[in-house]
């Protein structure tokens, strides 16, 4: 089992992933674990909320299609062809309740094994980030190869002169790592400053610091939670924004 470390001051800042190795092959078993139980947890959450579908709705009911005419809402307005608005609607609304629950999941639960963790925010891992900003990606040059077919795809990249043909290949690298990182930084940063209050601010002189971390960790995870929602839309948002621009005429 292996796993990263984190420094900071000649301290370790943070906890070990849980990592195995099958058949050569390395799997993060942290964030396999975690991202399960972020999908049951959602799973549960829109079974509950659906479960008794009316057409006089109860307080479940609305607040389920609050969700979903909160994400299509985001479709909307950034997404300009209709047709492909119709097909973004549940892949927004699966988005933004992933990246919302999994960056709220380490703030609220945390597993540790010894020295290794188990449990914690999925989105705290750049492999997790990537593999959404990837998702988003891939889905624009689906929809972007299905309008304008493979050729017309291509050649969009040397519109409108085609000497910015270099530099619309380079913003494609731009902009999945951008996409990928700003969620990754934004929450890997607030699990590192609650670990460095929790375990060596509040241990460092006894009962005053203590008492001193509890308001301050009390205050940075409200904080963290409204910087979680932030950036779930934040992400949904510009990945409609991306998709858009695969599917617009130039």
């Amino acid at each position: 089992m292996r796993g990263n470390k984190h420094w900071k001051g000649g301290h370790e800042v943070g906890e070990k992933s849980i990592v195995v190795n099958f058949l050569g092959l390395n799997f993060n078993i942290t964030n396999c674990f975690s991202g399960t139980l972020v999908a049951i947890a959602i799973f549960g959450l829109v079974y509950w909320l659906s479960g008794q579908v009316c057409l006089k709705p109860g307080k479940k009911q609305n607040f389920l299609e609050a969700i979903i005419d909160f994400t299509n809402g985001i479709v909307k307005n950034n997404v300009s062809d209709s047709e492909v608005q119709s097909k973004l609607s549940l892949y927004a609304f699966t988005l933004f309740l992933f990246i919302f629950f999994m960056n709220q999941l380490g703030l609220f639960l945390e597993v540790k094994i010894n020295d290794q963790i188990l449990v914690k925010s999925p989105t705290a891992s750049p492999l997790i980030t990537m593999t959404m900003a990837m998702m988003t990606l891939l889905l624009s040059y689906h929809f972007g190869i299905k309008k304008f077919g493979a050729k017309g795809f291509i050649a969009n990249y040397a519109k409108p002169v085609g000497f910015l043909l270099p530099i619309n290949v380079i913003e494609e690298f731009t902009n999945f790592l951008t996409l990928s990182l700003r969620l990754y930084g934004n929450i890997y940063a607030g699990e590192v400053l609650l670990n460095l209050i929790g375990e060596h601010l509040a241990k460092s002189a006894g009962w005053a610091t203590i008492f001193a971390s509890v308001p301050l960790t009390m205050i940075w995870q409200g904080f963290s939670i409204f910087i979680g929602s932030i950036q779930a839309y934040v992400f949904v948002t510009l990945s409609m924004v991306y998709i858009n621009k695969k599917v617009m005429e130039e």
